[in-house]
């Protein structure tokens, strides 16, 4: 029976509700926001729905939470219903289902004596108290921008967590990514229509760059009755859920707009790692097995492998720590030289002399700055709004044949590319139990009302993130921490960098956090 006047979220005894303050957008590419979406046609809600609004909330033990937005922040007076997991079987053996209302998830975790208390955010989790009726729900699931292991795994566990848990009989899946809202056809999706497709890679969705038009997709949602938006994407997919729940906001329409990062990359930023990373890292092995393999069998062998990395080079990192037979690992963080003393091709040839044979690992956004003298880019976008990259293994491979055909030396090179081998493989068990985590914390989360709002691992707890912390920047390897030091351990690389280089290298990423720490009023 539903209860009239809504719960308070949170307590008002233990925050203080700071002023909203509205910030702006991360320069550059709007990535899956495409000119389609800013054009003159959708008038002033674009100009809005480019402004994220900071719901902060000051805790009295003197910590700053940072809160996702809610139904009740636009629609007041929502009637609230008892969470039907009370009845869940599965759930009576629990001494304690429901999550504290007050309970908070800290984003850093080491802390210094005479330092603040930090960002919080809000814990994720089912609530006692929920926003909607079972058979009121109608939900909808869309996949956008490229494959990546576990995407099959969220849709399943998003299905079966509204259907099994919380009773919804109502879901359909969006095919097509966001293009699909206004021109293709919907799918119903049921547990039995979704039992099995944890195991197949890719998306049974299907999915697309771009397409992203604010105004039709928030008008098929309204002309469909739909209640509950689950987006499963990567930033500038993010980017677009948030477009979404600020245009639904103006119209103050009951709707729950909720986005679940997906990233092979391991570039978003606050949450410990995206779904599929795993995966990926456990299939990069095989290309580095095969590589070294190739290389031990001949005379002066060299197996260079390209993995993925547009910007941030984790997979290759933890590719080559998990490997143990690489011998150079260069990403997009940590810039290199070819040439003379200490360059990187004097570092081949001394390994080959010295070891007959070396693996080498380049992440795709590596050496983008040294490809562009040699070849003139066209600094083309595709329809996400990602910069177009020249093949870094291609043409590594050319100006190490090159070296060593200018000093006639012998050499066998095998290059390998796995990259659409790696993004299309279903998930690991490690990603499968992950995947499922992060689909039930959605589910809970939009059934209690939340919206505007990604969920994610944050120091081993999963959290309701606002959808403008993950859009703000993107997570990259510091090439000044431990982990990059481990690496050049493990590898007997140079870092080739200079001491110079280090220290610039170190003032910037100290701006960074300084300027982090001052945006959230820390």
């Amino acid at each position: 029976m539903a209860s009239s006047g809504s719960s308070t979220i949170p307590s008002t005894n233990s925050y203080t509700r700071l002023p909203d303050l509205k910030i702006p957008p991360r320069s550059g590419s709007s990535a899956d926001l495409t000119r389609s979406a800013r054009s003159s046609r959708l008038g002033s809600p674009m100009e809005d729905m480019t402004k994220y609004e900071k719901k902060l909330l000051q805790g009295d033990g003197g910590y700053l939470l940072e809160d996702v937005p809610h139904l009740t922040d636009y629609i007041p007076d929502l009637p609230t219903h008892p969470n039907p997991l009370q009845d869940n079987t599965a759930y009576s053996v629990v001494k304690q289902y429901f999550v504290n209302t007050d309970d908070t998830v800290v984003q850093k975790v080491i802390q210094h004596k005479s330092s603040s208390r930090g960002t919080h955010f809000r814990r994720a989790g089912p609530r006692q108290k929920v926003y909607f009726e079972s058979d009121e729900v109608k939900a909808c699931i869309v996949t956008c921008g490229g494959l990546c292991p576990g995407l099959n795994t969220v849709i399943r566990e998003i299905v079966c967590g509204l259907e099994v848990m919380y009773g919804v009989k109502e879901l359909i899946g969006i095919q097509g990514g966001y293009m699909g809202f206004y021109s293709k056809n919907t799918v119903t999706l049921t547990r039995k229509t979704v039992d099995d497709i944890h195991k197949k890679g890719g998306t049974v969705l299907g999915t697309s760059r771009g397409g992203h038009d604010t105004i039709k997709i928030v008008d098929s949602i309204q002309d469909r009755g739909i209640n509950m938006v689950f987006i499963i994407g990567g930033d500038g997919t993010q980017k677009g859920a948030a477009a979404i729940y600020q245009e639904v906001k103006r119209r103050g329409y009951k709707c729950v707009v909720c986005g679940i990062p997906k990233t092979i990359d391991n570039d978003i930023p606050v949450i410990d790692k995206s779904f599929g990373f795993d995966s990926a890292v456990e299939e990069a092995q095989r290309a580095i097995n095969a590589a070294h393999v190739e290389a031990e069998s001949a005379e002066n062998g060299i197996g260079l492998v390209k993995l993925m990395g547009r910007y941030s080079g984790f997979i290759a990192q933890y590719a080559t720590l998990a490997s143990r037979d690489v011998d150079l690992c260069l990403i997009p963080e940590s810039p290199f030289y070819l040439d003379g003393h200490g360059g990187l091709l004097e570092f081949i040839e001394k390994r080959i002399k010295e070891y007959g044979h070396m693996v080498i690992v380049v992440a795709e956004g590596a050496g983008q700055d040294l490809i562009a003298q040699d070849m003139r880019s066209m600094d083309n976008k595709d329809a996400s709004g990602n910069k177009l990259l020249l093949d870094v293994g291609l043409w590594l491979s050319q100006k190490i044949k090159e070296h060593f055909g200018k000093k006639k030396k012998t050499l066998n090179l095998k290059y390998i590319d796995p990259t659409y081998m790696i993004r299309a493989i279903p998930s690991n068990a490690s990603d499968n139990v992950y995947c499922t985590l992060l689909a039930q914390c959605a589910v809970h989360g939009a059934m209690a009302g939340f919206t505007g709002y990604t969920v994610g691992l944050v120091n081993g707890r999963h959290a309701y993130i606002p959808f403008y912390k993950i859009t703000e920047c993107q997570n990259k390897v510091s090439i000044t921490d431990r982990m990059w030091a481990r690496l050049l351990s493990s590898t007997n690389q140079p870092s080739f960098l200079s001491k110079k280089d280090i220290e610039e290298k170190k003032e910037e990423e100290e701006l960074q956090v300084s300027a982090t720490s001052a945006d959230n009023g820390n």
